[in-house]
């Protein structure tokens, strides 16, 4: 159980550094101008979303879901915390649709959105991950 938690815990680590650096780079790729700027960052983005978000993500799901599996039959996995945990890293998942669609927007030069725009979507995982931290280890009800 122990190793089970620790890649979970691992593999939230990697996938929270790209949901933290993939709209980072959506802010730097608004604001570029020139042709081989826009190229690197379409790289960028492409290789850090396929590369380490989306693998990270489905780690996450797995051991994630295992873990459930096995802390079913304790009382506390029917604290109300758990439900507003996993409500909020369901969340995280539409938040990798959302910077899947911006990707495919940037790759096929359809952005709509400012820079201003990726600095506020930047901050939705950082105020997730709060609330998911203190849950987890508070487990306020």
């Amino acid at each position: 159980m122990a190793w089970l938690v620790a890649f979970h815990i691992i593999f939230v680590i990697t996938w929270f550094a790209a949901l933290f650096y993939l709209p980072r780079l959506f802010v730097y790729h608004a604001e570029c101008n020139d042709e081989p700027g826009n190229q690197r960052f379409k790289i960028m983005e492409r290789k850090l979303f396929n590369g380490i978000m989306l693998p990270s993500a489905i780690l996450v799901l797995i051991t994630g879901v295992w873990l459930l599996i096995l802390y079913l039959h304790h009382a506390h996995a029917h604290y109300w915390w758990l439900y507003v945990k996993l409500a909020l890293v369901f969340l995280l998942y539409v938040y990798i649709g959302f910077c899947w669609k911006y990707l495919r927007d940037f790759k096929h030069e359809r952005n709509q959105h400012s820079h201003v725009f990726y600095r506020w979507f930047n901050e939705i995982p950082s105020i997730i991950l709060i609330i998911v931290v203190i849950l987890a280890m508070v487990r306020p009800f």
